[in-house]
């Protein structure tokens, strides 16, 4: 193959290898899906203003969890059990709600928008040790009894939800 077709071949398959990567990306990098809640019908129906709603559901995520740690003087690892992340996130929703002119002219609908929240958790994980010591060279390479150990690593959970209330004309 002479060199030219070569490079051209590179070239073409760089192209079309950035493209998928291009067009992939968006439906990886999706965090929440939007869920709109058709309500039209009903108020033609019932001849009324009804509340606009929407609402987010987010999309969970496994992350790769942190290997087990070995320590010095243990002959079973620090984490035994590791914690496994999962992100993910709190539903959002966006609520227009009419209201009767309760507040005077000016303020005839409220609203309330709490958008999804990032939510960052750790599946909760297991630390153990074996009931014997590392092997002692002064007992010739023996190891020595000990009580044994075991702890549980807490799960975590982060967030912060936001919400946001407004009252106003037609909002």
């Amino acid at each position: 193959m002479k060199p030219t077709t070569r490079r051209t071949l590179a070239a073409v398959v760089t192209g079309v290898a950035a493209a998928v990567g291009v067009a992939a990306t968006p439906a990886a990098a999706a965090r929440s899906v939007p869920v709109p809640v058709p309500l039209g019908g009903a108020e033609t129906a019932l001849g009324m203003e009804l509340p606009e709603v929407a609402g987010e559901l987010p999309v969970p995520t496994a992350g790769a969890p942190e290997g087990p740690q070995y320590v010095e003087g243990r002959l079973l690892p620090e984490r035994t059990l590791p914690q496994v992340p999962v992100h993910g996130g709190l539903p959002g929703v966006d609520v227009r709600q009419p209201l009767p002119h309760v507040l005077g002219d000016d303020f005839d609908h409220a609203g309330v928008d709490a958008p999804a929240a990032d939510l960052r958790t750790l599946a909760p994980g297991l630390s153990l040790d074996a009931p014997l010591t590392a092997p002692k060279p002064e007992a010739l390479g023996l190891p020595a009894p000990k009580l044994p150990e075991v702890g549980v690593l807490a799960p975590v959970v982060r967030t912060v939800p936001v919400a946001d209330l407004g009252v106003g004309p037609g909002l």
